[in-house]
């Protein structure tokens, strides 16, 4: 790791990089230098805080909503800002992150707020993980664990690859982060070549797929993406992934009124998933606003998402409800930092 070449370029024994690393992604520290034990070599200490003074990822705003949801807006080097979530899971002690993978996005997903400020840069591996430790350190306190990450808030992974990549290793190598690669899920919104590239690296990693509609028409309203991937090749290619990880990839759908949500829709998604070993997510939405057609998308009526899963289960598809969380504080990707920037740049 670069670490332990810098280590030893200085004098000091490559050794100690993986300790003080496991230290700082712990999530007790709040800088480089504070994590690692106490008696370390002559130097070593004032070294790492010269070359590390601080971090790469600040809090700028923390809201907690009603359900114990954490909302994070991080102010990374540079004055932009990203958002990271805390969940916390029915078992008490366990918790799940997400975090975002750019500065903005450029997908443009109708029902979305985070693509209303476009999109600026991507994120590098070193700002992921600082979020990841963040949210770590947010479990800790809460008195929970963190125990599952997705790449799924602000940006669209598959677009960034190489440094979710880098910031994956980092967070799920058992000599550093600790995490777990099982524990980890990177989302899409259907990029088939990014897709594919995942496949390519071996990583036992999981895959998340926003379909949020069964035909190529509704999709593409929602989602522009899906006028370059129509559905069927961005099922292939979720096959593909698969087939060659043996991990269950999960569709996400999120319910919207009068939008996705007949039932001629779910049989619909019901028949593309037959025979395919594949989970559905539905998901209730978060209401954002006028999206950038001008449409105001609303929340399924809850007789309406019932049906929808009733008939996909009756189908033999597994459909799960992904509970809505923290609708109080804006928890919906990139609601806080669109209001954030509104505050400081009013209309």
């Amino acid at each position: 790791m670069e670490l332990e070449h810098r280590l030893v370029a200085r004098g000091f024994k490559g050794s100690h990089a993986a300790p003080l690393l496991r230290a700082f992604y712990a999530g007790g520290a709040h800088a480089p230098a504070e994590a690692g034990p106490r008696r370390q070599p002559a130097g070593l200490r004032d070294w790492i805080a010269a070359e590390f003074p601080g971090v790469a990822a600040s809090p700028a705003r923390r809201h907690v909503a009603g359900d114990g949801t954490v909302k994070l807006l991080l102010r990374l080097s540079d004055g932009r800002t990203v958002e990271s979530v805390l969940m916390p899971d029915f078992d008490p002690a366990r918790a799940a992150g997400c975090v975002s993978s750019q500065v903005g996005c450029a997908m443009g997903c109708d029902f979305c707020a985070t693509t209303r400020t476009g999109f600026e840069r991507n994120l590098t591996a070193g700002e992921m993980t600082e979020q990841f430790i963040a949210l770590r350190r947010e479990a800790a306190t809460a008195g929970r664990r963190l125990r599952t990450l997705v790449f799924m808030g602000m940006g669209e992974p598959m677009l960034n690859l190489d440094a979710v990549l880098g910031a994956v290793e980092r967070i799920a190598d058992n000599r550093i982060g600790g995490l777990g690669w099982r524990q980890v899920t990177i989302s899409t919104v259907g990029i088939v070549p990014g897709i594919d590239a995942l496949t390519a690296t071996g990583l036992n990693l999981h895959l998340a797929v926003s379909l949020h509609a069964p035909d190529d028409a509704t999709r593409a309203a929602l989602i522009p993406a899906g006028r370059r991937f129509p559905v069927a090749e961005v099922l292939a290619a979720a096959d593909r992934f698969q087939a060659a990880r043996g991990r269950t990839v999960i569709i996400q759908y999120c319910l919207l009124r009068g939008v996705n949500d007949s039932p001629a829709q779910a049989a619909l998604l019901a028949g593309l998933l037959a025979g395919r070993r594949m989970h559905v997510n539905l998901l209730t939405y978060n209401p954002t606003g006028a999206g950038l057609s001008g449409t105001t998308y609303e929340p399924a009526r809850d007789a309406d998402a019932e049906a929808f899963a009733e008939q996909l289960r009756a189908r033999g598809v597994v459909a799960h409800f992904r509970r809505s969380r923290g609708p109080d504080i804006d928890a919906a990707c990139g609601q806080l930092r669109r209001r954030v920037l509104a505050e400081k740049n009013p209309p």
